[in-house]
């Protein structure tokens, strides 16, 4: 397991290089030019200066998230092999710098939601929280307000030049069904994959959050039949996943382990999170500590322990602790006390097989 950290840029971010170097165990960033619209080519020396400046703090720049994908691909639309040329440019361009992974998502309009940023926990603290039965009522005008209420920094998915057309991206998916979903992920990705493979990049989808409907969209990644589906389109490690915990484990009936296990070799990179799910499908962002929500997290580590899990993993969402003013979800403190979390669990089963392969030997002898 290689852990990194999500870093939204200089001056777009709460956090800096040289606190994130002091994390242990943690040796690159997760980044993104969030500045650059969907569909257009990332500048090389844009790219560049993100390398150069992570390397001066000896972090790494290999994982990238998100290359948003074009609405018009999502849609089929003519122009989607404009937006897919430009796509393929940028990886070329990404690969200049040793970029190994590149998580995307296939969500229509919202790649992600949530009804309040800031709920408070029963300890004081406060985290993301949806609201389900709320989410039906609001108006996605209403909602794009409240994600972008923090104006000194972006919010990944909710660009504000991007959903000022929200009205006409609304009529734009009224007919669009799943499967027509799945045929555009699928000629997205018959272009995108080769040129993957040829740089040696794994695409790594991430999964729908959260992992249903909302607002009528369609949504086809959130289940593990659906990642299966996904898998089956281009068998090759070009094609994966990223396995988000707690995305999934918004949704009760997903074997977030089984997952583990079944699309081994599949996933190059994961987030890993936990939430706690409620009787009426609300569910509100935690602590990463196994017992504070429903993801059975020490299972996840375990899972991937057992299937000798070398991927990038990085830290999800991070409640607001100790006052920070901080980015919804992505403060230092809470998603560095998670990392010390996830690398006690895997060190305690380091250390449980080493002390069974010597037990083994023992009685060999």
């Amino acid at each position: 397991m290689r852990m990194v950290f999500r870093w939204f840029g200089e001056n777009n971010d709460t956090v800096t290089l040289e606190q994130i170097r002091q994390i242990p165990g943690t040796e690159g960033i997760v980044w993104a030019l969030h500045d650059v619209p969907a569909g257009e080519v990332w500048p090389l020396e844009r790219i560049k200066e993100v390398h150069d400046l992570a390397s001066k703090h000896g972090l790494h720049t290999e994982v990238v998230e998100s290359v948003n994908v074009h609405e018009d691909i999502k849609l089929g639309l003519p122009a989607r092999d404009h937006y897919i040329e430009n796509y393929i440019r940028t990886i070329e361009n990404l690969a200049q710098i040793g970029v190994k992974v590149i998580c995307y998502n296939f969500m229509p309009v919202f790649d992600w939601a949530r009804t309040d940023l800031f709920k408070e926990l029963e300890d004081g603290s406060t985290a993301l929280f949806f609201e389900k039965e709320k989410i039906h009522g609001v108006d996605p005008f209403d909602l794009v307000k409240v994600i972008n209420q923090n104006s000194d920094l972006t919010m990944p998915g909710w660009e504000p030049e991007r959903l000022a057309h929200l009205t006409s991206l609304f009529e734009a998916y009224r007919d669009v069904t799943e499967e027509d979903l799945w045929d555009n992920l699928k000629y997205f990705l018959d272009k995108i994959v080769p040129v993957a493979e040829k740089h040696g990049i794994l695409m790594a989808v991430h999964p729908d959050d959260p992992p249903f409907s909302i607002f009528g969209l369609p949504r086809i990644l959130n289940d593990q039949s659906g990642f299966r589906r996904l898998l089956s389109l281009h068998d090759s490690p070009a094609n994966g996943i990223t396995l988000c915990t707690g995305s999934l484990g918004a949704k009760p009936s997903n074997d977030i382990i089984s997952m583990i296990h079944e699309f081994k070799g599949r996933i190059p990179f994961t987030h890993i999170r936990n939430v706690r799910v409620m009787d009426n499908g609300d569910f509100i962002e935690t602590s990463h500590k196994t017992s504070d929500g429903t993801v059975d997290i020490s299972g996840v580590v375990k899972a991937y322990y057992d299937t000798d899990f070398t991927g990038y993993c990085r830290p999800d969402h991070g409640r607001h602790i100790w006052g920070e003013q901080c980015r919804p979800g992505y403060g230092l403190y809470d998603r560095a006390l998670g990392i010390m979390y996830l690398w006690g669990l895997w060190d305690a089963y380091s250390r449980q097989q080493l002390k069974s392969l010597n037990a083994s030997a023992g009685e060999g002898n």
